[in-house]
């Protein structure tokens, strides 16, 4: 049953974000709701039971739109991330799909991601998925070096990735993206670059360069029953320590002072801090974040916003399948946004992406020491068509000046 929440007043989603938390192992590193092993693959797998849960969200969330808003759009993106989406049956993806443009709509031309593991295993049938609906296939690559991989505690091999890119070519998949971590163990300032070259001779269409994060979710309150993360498992807290030892600010700077002049001099966007394009390959999903657009989430763990309100399914999937298989919303939580935070919001993500904001919108009393501070330091420029934005100094410190609009 709705609660009175479910039906405040917002906005209707023009995207919609999929949680699948299922991996054949799990990552040292990562804080994603994932539920490996058995849970993926076997006789024990829990793939089937959760996407059956997953429909009746589909249908639930529909039915409350359906009540709150009348007039919808269809949606301009929806993305499946995970986990490992790309270990999702053929038929089930096909099902999840047919379902959402069944409730939601998907608007002719939308940009509908996969993510996908490149490993020959893991990363499904591509030319299916194609048929499915799915424009656009995001790969894991994380790294071209066999021993960062390994170190990673990733399972596919540098050669995995071309042969990965070559079959969303072959099965006609519009738009492919590699994601590529920096900063990590072991990682030289020429390794980095390696991978960065090999990357860029797969003629990819999207990059995605993240610095590797080594965060605490229990630490931070997030691991909870209502929680949005899961414990880190003592194994991987340990290597984390090990990790965070080796990791080196002035190194990681390097590397992004690297990608950023090596993908410019290739004519590529670098249109928010971590993401590069070709020209109209931009990822329309992430962009409605970071323009700050309401969206819908289903899935464990999955959060969603609707312009005044955030909401997020908590990320035990036992507690989501049961309340589900009962026809019941999912645990979870939700928090307003004030008007002052949402200011804030909206200055700092529109900061982080190559558009950067008016400079009257942050030439008020709130925001103006700040800029003032990031302007004489060379983290932020005050361009000709009067918009401030980030240098790639202030990319690199952006958390110090959010700090301060904060």
């Amino acid at each position: 049953m709705a609660s009175a929440a479910d039906l405040s007043p917002g906005l209707p989603p023009v995207a919609l974000y999929v949680h699948v938390p299922f991996c054949v192992s799990l990552c040292p590193y990562c804080d994603f709701v994932v539920y490996p092993g058995a849970a993926a693959r076997g006789a024990g797998s829990r793939i089937a039971a959760f996407v059956d849960a997953l429909l009746t969200e589909v249908h639930l969330r529909a039915d409350l739109a359906d009540a709150r808003f009348t007039h919808r759009q269809p949606l301009a993106s929806v993305y499946l991330g995970g986990g490992t989406p790309s270990l999702l049956p053929r038929s089930a993806l096909a099902e999840i799909l047919s379902t959402v443009r069944e409730r939601f709509g998907i608007a002719a031309g939308a940009e509908v991601t996969l993510e996908v593991n490149p490993g020959p295993t893991e990363r499904g049938d591509l030319v299916a998925a194609a048929t499915a609906g799915v424009t656009r296939v995001s790969f894991g690559a994380q790294s071209f070096s066999a021993s960062e991989l390994r170190r990673l505690g990733r399972r596919h091999r540098p050669e995995d990735i071309a042969e990965a890119v070559a079959a969303a070519r072959h099965a006609a998949i519009g738009s492919v993206n590699l994601d590529l971590l920096y900063d990590v163990p072991g990682q030289t300032e020429a390794s980095w670059a390696g991978s960065l070259q090999a990357a860029l001779a797969l003629a990819p269409d999207h990059l995605s360069l993240y610095a590797l994060t080594l965060d605490d979710p229990a630490a931070e309150g997030l691991a909870g029953p209502t929680g949005d993360h899961l414990p880190t498992p003592p194994g991987a807290r340990r290597w984390r320590e090990r990790a965070r030892r080796d990791q080196d600010e002035d190194r990681a700077a390097t590397q992004y002072q690297h990608a950023t002049d090596r993908l410019a001099a290739d004519g590529w966007h670098g249109y928010e801090i971590s993401n590069w394009a070709r020209p109209g390959h931009e990822s329309r999903h992430n962009l409605a974040y970071w323009r700050r657009l309401p969206y819908e989430a289903v899935g464990p763990g999955a959060h969603a916003f609707d312009g005044a309100t955030r909401r997020w399914n908590a990320a035990r999937l036992d507690a989501y399948v049961a309340a589900l298989a009962g026809g019941r919303l999912p645990p979870g939580d939700r928090e307003e946004v004030d008007p002052a935070t949402a200011e804030a919001e909206t200055v700092i993500l529109a900061l982080r992406t190559s558009d950067g904001v008016d400079a009257a919108a942050v030439d008020v009393p709130r925001f103006r020491d700040a800029v003032a501070w990031a302007l004489a330091g060379g983290l932020a420029s005050r361009d000709p068509d009067d918009r401030v934005r980030l240098t790639t100094t202030g990319r690199l410190l952006s958390n110090a000046l959010f700090a301060r609009l904060l």
